[in-house]
């Protein structure tokens, strides 16, 4: 049942996301926030079909620590998951991403057109320097940006390097940084076909204090955001093995029962 339902979500999802971008392709046309506004609602129907199809919920705490106008929000990275839900969570959000996903036909011109910021991996410093220009003026324009700083997707017991680039946007524009964990890749994992029912938790943290030096700033930063999404990640463990434990029990209940399956009864 599993895999047929993820089968499903995949098709739709795919096939929802490139019908998403063709019937709006007037609107690359419209103001930024017209566009934006319009990304949203295909993230909100996405979401909503994951817990129709999949039975995946999504359960989002502290949100009150994001302030309002431009923060900048350090998000844990499992799966594609992370890249939806800010977009339901924050108003006018700005991604930074890396600048192959720019490139993709048409869904390229939509991420564009709503401000995202592209990072080239192989372009060092420059590529470093463009990236806080461009995150810099979302954020003076009011805008919160996410920026995931692990650089790409890790599995869920798995801890990469944190990357430079959030400390030096931090340093060079000194918005307030919001830390955030998830367990998404144990529902959604990365590269994997098959979604597994529970609740994606999101956990947002207060902001780090401000001006910290770089190496305490990403000492401090990766030690909240990893000890926090090791807290949910035993916590789903904990509830998958509840429901092993409570699914073996009532088996063996039922074997014991006079009125079980493959066994008569006398009356």
């Amino acid at each position: 049942m599993t895999a047929l339902r993820s089968a499903l979500f995949n098709l739709v999802f795919l096939g929802g996301t490139a019908l998403t971008v063709v019937l709006g392709l007037p609107l690359l046309a419209a103001p930024p926030r017209v566009v934006i506004v319009y990304i949203r609602g295909w993230a909100r129907l996405m979401l909503a079909l994951l817990r129709l199809i999949c039975g995946i919920r999504v359960e989002v705490t502290g949100l009150g620590h994001v302030p309002p106008g431009g923060a900048i929000i350090a998000a844990k990275h499992q799966s594609a998951f992370d890249t939806v839900v800010w977009l339901t969570l924050l108003p006018d959000p700005v991604y930074v991403m890396k600048k192959e996903l720019l490139s993709i036909p048409v869904w390229g011109w939509f991420a564009r057109r709503c401000g995202q910021v592209p990072v080239d991996r192989d372009a060092g410093a420059s590529a470093l320097r463009g990236m806080v220009r461009a995150a810099g003026a979302a954020l003076a324009a009011g805008r919160p940006v996410v920026i995931f700083p692990e650089g790409t997707r890790s599995a869920p017991a798995q801890r990469l390097p944190y990357q430079p680039g959030v400390a030096a946007l931090a340093g060079a524009t000194g918005a307030p940084v919001v830390p955030a964990a998830t367990d998404s890749g144990l529902a959604w994992g990365r590269r994997a076909f098959q979604k597994r029912a529970g609740v994606i938790h999101v956990s947002i943290l207060p902001p780090l204090p401000p001006g910290l030096r770089r190496a305490p700033f990403m000492a401090l930063l990766e030690e909240t955001i990893e000890t926090e999404t090791a807290r949910l990640i035993a916590i789903r463990g904990a509830v998958d093995k509840s429901g092993e434990d409570d699914s073996a029990k009532s088996h063996a209940d039922a074997e014991q029962s006079p009125s079980s399956p493959g066994k008569q009864t006398t009356r």
